[in-house]
């Protein structure tokens, strides 16, 4: 899977309908109001640098002789002059003037004058003018916020996907690691895309619907713009939830407007993003359908019976959940084909990892074969955020370059949590932690078709006090009863050990028995593992948001339910006697194990085994067996107790059910 660095590349491929920049307009506005603003400021207001006196003063002190001139505006009445002391001074005369005042004036020597200033045209239009023009300058832009309104609910029905153009940096099937099955099977597309004449010479139709499905973080996404790259056409993206309004009608809206682009731009393709989010089963569910999405679904039905393949559009989507699909969605002129994008395995986790390595400073003790064995049932994203994780832990032990214990500390802290350093348990807890990871550890050791141990610690981390980590040392896709067995008793090893030892038990195997019995529980209903019910199978109980289970009746007796519950505790107990029985013969291992725990607190699979051979009194196996093969890293697990036994029951709890 290509890394954060190239995903960033690919959305330099988004083309976004920007227009011209319309900034300056507004910033040209401004700056004429405030100059407006200034000259007329400047032109009728006068600063107030005079002396103001009131009339009555005036006159008096004209009469002491203080005034020396008086200037008399004709239009206002308003004097001004200077004093005696050189002060100009304004006074707001009477209008008509009083002709004694004027006359008194003289007499007392002051040189009195009357004039009309001439009126400035342009600064008395810009007065009056301004307030107009800012009202309609208001009222013009609330015409057109009301418009870009009305505009929005107009297209509230037009689809908006994001386009990648072929003139930018795309994506191609080389920027997508490993898959090759995945992608030999989708080139048809492509070859369809680049070459549709082949196909009309010998009556060939390309399917017109592809539909990805796989887990989470598998690439299925990348996949579908790889094939756009490849193709050299034009990419339409959009998901699911795009075409959801809280309107009836504007989803259907929404895919004529996406076909109707897409055949603009043909040959193109459209790719739809979680589907299931409307592509779900019509009618089903607890309160009967949803309108929006039905019609939604009904119209996008239409529309990819609606176009033919000759047109140059092919419709490809990608789901999780194909189970929840419509199957009028899924019948044959619709999504034809169905691609199976699974999670890696070995051979492509390995490029996959070095995808993501590329541009991190990577020291040369790791080996990233090693880690790719080490991480069954991971995906890519999961691989991304692995590498992610050890590149943090190299930098807070301020190391240059990620080391290989960097890839350890990032593996547990993805499987298990960050370590809880602030938890400290007492003597006695740390105790019983460390013989039930030893039960554990023990167990898996001695144990024939178990998965090798690779580390034991009672160092709580995430939700666990301690931890016992085991590898598979090859790809497991069929699981055999024995192998199911023994991955029963290596999970009893914690509980069997703690009785034991201290003679009765704890909360600590909670999740180890919730497991087992899940286990069982497949055993009997779904394998067919029980010689008392047969090779008849149960599957698991169906979805009622789907309406698939609220009407559900078991099909099956009661008296047949007594077996199934009969065959579980009878499966539970017998794997409790071998681990009972194993650990009685290896107890000297186990004490020497837990002694090791306690001192070192963490210890590896080799230490292990040399602790229970030297326990045993002679090698539990010999040079060649494959349990001496101890590997650096470990498989996936859970537990949440207190002790968590690591193992790759996951992997086998979802991979079964296909078988």
């Amino acid at each position: 899977m290509p890394d954060k660095r190239q995903r960033g590349n690919d959305k330099g491929n988004k083309i976004l309908p920007n227009g011209p920049d319309q900034s300056w307009r507004w910033i040209v506005l401004v700056l004429v109001t405030l100059l407006a603003a200034a000259f007329v400021y400047a032109s009728v207001f006068t600063p107030q640098t005079t002396k103001q006196l009131g009339y009555d003063t005036f006159l008096h002190d004209a009469q002491a002789k203080q005034v020396v001139s008086a200037q008399i505006d004709n239009n206002n009445g308003k004097i001004t002059g200077k004093l005696s002391d050189g002060t100009s001074y304004t006074v707001n005369g009477p209008l008509p003037f009083i002709t004694t005042d004027i006359t008194q004036l003289r007499q007392e020597g002051v040189n009195t004058s009357f004039y009309t200033p001439n009126s400035n045209f342009l600064s008395q239009i810009l007065y009056y003018l301004i307030p107009f023009l800012l009202l309609i300058g208001f009222f013009a832009y609330m015409n057109r916020r009301a418009q870009g309104q009305m505009s929005g609910i107009m297209s509230i029905g037009k689809s908006k996907p994001k386009v990648y153009s072929t003139e930018r940096p795309r994506t191609t099937f080389d920027d997508v690691a490993g898959y090759s099955g995945v992608k030999l099977e989708i080139s048809e597309v492509v070859d369809f895309l680049k070459n549709a004449q082949r196909f009309k010479e010998i009556g060939a139709r390309v399917p017109k619907g592809i539909l990805l499905v796989g887990p989470p973080g598998t690439g299925k996404t990348l996949l579908a713009r790889a094939v756009a790259g490849e193709a050299g056409v034009p990419f339409l993206s959009v998901t699911g939830s795009d075409f959801m309004e809280m309107f009836v009608g504007v989803g259907a809206s929404r895919v004529r407007d996406l076909f109707q682009t897409a055949r603009k731009q043909a040959p193109a393709i459209i790719f739809v993003d979680e589907i299931d989010s409307i592509g779900r089963k019509r009618g089903a569910g607890l309160g009967g359908g949803h309108d929006e999405r039905e019609q939604t679904l009904n119209q996008m039905l239409s529309e990819m019976d609606g176009f033919d393949t000759t047109e140059g559009v092919v419709i490809m989507a990608a789901t999780n959940r194909p189970d929840i699909l419509d199957p009028a969605l899924l019948r044959p002129g619709r999504f034809d084909r169905q691609i199976v994008v699974p999670l890696p395995d070995l051979e492509e986790r390995l490029p996959i990892l070095k995808v993501h390595c590329k541009g991190k400073k990577i020291a040369s003790d790791v080996d990233l074969s090693v880690v790719a064995r080490g991480t069954p049932g991971m995906s890519g994203a999961d691989l991304a955020n692995l590498v992610n994780e050890a590149a943090l832990y190299a930098v807070r032990r301020s190391s240059p370059e990620i080391h290989m214990e960097d890839f350890e500390e990032a593996r547990d802290r993805v499987l298990m949590g960050q370590r809880r350093d602030s938890l400290v348990l007492s003597d006695e807890e740390k105790e019983r932690v460390a013989y039930h990871e030893g039960g554990h550890a023990v167990l898996a050791y001695v144990l024939p078709n178990a998965d090798p141990v690779h580390k034991v610690s009672i160092l709580p981390t995430g939700l666990a006090l301690g931890v016992t980590q085991q590898l598979p040392l090859e790809e497991r896709h069929i699981y055999p009863k024995e192998y199911i067995d023994d991955s029963l008793v290596v999970r009893m090893g914690g509980r069997v050990a703690e009785m034991l030892i201290f003679g009765d038990l704890s909360t600590g195997a909670n999740n180890d028995l919730v497991g087992n019995t899940e286990m069982a529980r497949k055993m009997v209903r779904e394998w067919g593992m029980s010689d008392r019910i047969g090779p008849r199978a149960w599957g698991s109980q169906g979805m009622v948001f789907l309406g698939e289970d609220l009407m559900h009746s078991r099909d099956y007796s009661e008296d047949t339910s007594k077996i199934i519950d009969e065959e579980i505790d009878r499966i539970l107990r017998e794997q409790e006697q071998r681990a009972t029985e194993l650990l009685k013969i290896h107890q000297k291992g186990l004490e020497l194990v837990a002694n090791a725990l306690l001192e070192k607190e963490t210890i590896d699979g080799s230490e292990v085994a040399a602790l229970i051979d030297e326990g045993y009194g002679a090698p539990v196996y010999g040079p060649n067996a494959k349990k001496a093969h101890i590997l650096k890293l470990s498989s996936d697990g859970h537990d949440n107790d207190l002790g968590e036994d690591i193992t790759s029951n996951e992997a086998l709890d979802n991979n079964s059910d296909n078988v």
